[in-house]
């Protein structure tokens, strides 16, 4: 059975072109799920191989638990993730939640990461953020760009031939710079897979999150409800400038009627894509 199923994603990547590689890196166990699920699923389905990985453990990140405990819980939580979005394969590092710094050993660690995924597209958080480990893996993967290609710096893993795009996620922080959406997907055809992948981390959307809302006792007890309540609680309102990158990627009439999205600024250090570039590596975009 799994020799049919990677059978059928390689001839599905050969009808849209060569097989893409991508990586997403987030600081925590459900960073890469939230910013960019949807997007990595429909890669997924076209048979593209998507990575995704979390620079810490997320032992942390919990009201009740914690430590060792709550790390293996997270971890088992990225790998139902993986299963339910499709993806190649979901990495934690074991750095501590709350604790992380731009130091060279993680840079190393990127490094290596991004080497052995052999990237076309690294996707991460800018170094603009309320959390400071987000703010440092944003750090820690722009050290990475230029890097990855210099054979004398992580020697012990060979260099990528070519430097890969670099993506930053999306966020609201408007200082020193807004972020900027020169690529959006829409996503309304995987909305509910996405809602399925965020369902896997029960210890985050359902627990801790709420918990540091303030509103943990509106959610609901039961399952089924409870991941009804998710999909509600997931509401989008777009911006302007999300509504004119929908409007370039898939042309006005269709850009109308998107819901939902997934954006990405391109990064400044890594290699500089143009529009049929950014259609290669982004083929949902039509």
């Amino acid at each position: 059975m799994l020799r049919i199923l990677i059978l059928i994603g390689m001839v599905t990547a050969m009808a849209f072109g060569e097989e893409l590689r991508i990586i997403a890196i987030g600081a925590h166990p459900d960073d890469c799920d939230i910013k960019a699920g949807g997007t990595a699923s429909m890669f997924a389905a076209m048979g593209h191989k998507v990575k995704f990985l979390s620079v810490t453990n997320g032992d942390a990140g919990h009201q009740d638990m914690g430590g060792a405990v709550l790390a293996k819980r997270r971890y088992a939580e990225t790998q139902e993730s993986a299963l339910r979005s499709g993806i190649a394969e979901y990495e934690v590092l074991d750095n501590h939640d709350g604790e992380l710094l731009p130091t060279l050993e993680v840079r190393k660690q990127i490094i290596r990461a991004i080497r052995k995924w052999n990237a076309d597209v690294v996707i991460a958080p800018r170094p603009n953020d309320y959390h400071p480990d987000h703010r440092y893996t944003g750090v820690l993967v722009q050290d990475a760009a230029y890097m990855v290609v210099v054979p004398n710096v992580a020697a012990d893993t060979p260099p990528l031939k070519k430097n890969p795009v670099f993506l930053y996620y999306s966020d609201n922080f408007q200082k020193p710079a807004p972020f900027r959406p020169d690529i959006a997907v829409a996503i309304d055809s995987v909305f509910e897979k996405k809602m399925d992948i965020l369902d896997a981390h029960v210890s985050q959307f359902y627990e801790w999150l709420p918990w540091v809302d303030g509103k943990l006792a509106e959610v609901p007890k039961d399952a089924a409800a409870r991941r009804k309540w998710l999909s509600g609680a997931r509401t989008q309102t777009l911006s302007a400038a999300v509504r004119a990158s929908l409007e370039k990627w898939y042309g006005r009439d269709k850009a109308a009627d998107v819901k939902y999205v997934e954006s990405f600024e391109v990064c400044e250090y890594g290699k500089q894509p143009g529009e049929s570039e950014i259609r290669r590596l982004f083929p949902m975009l039509k």
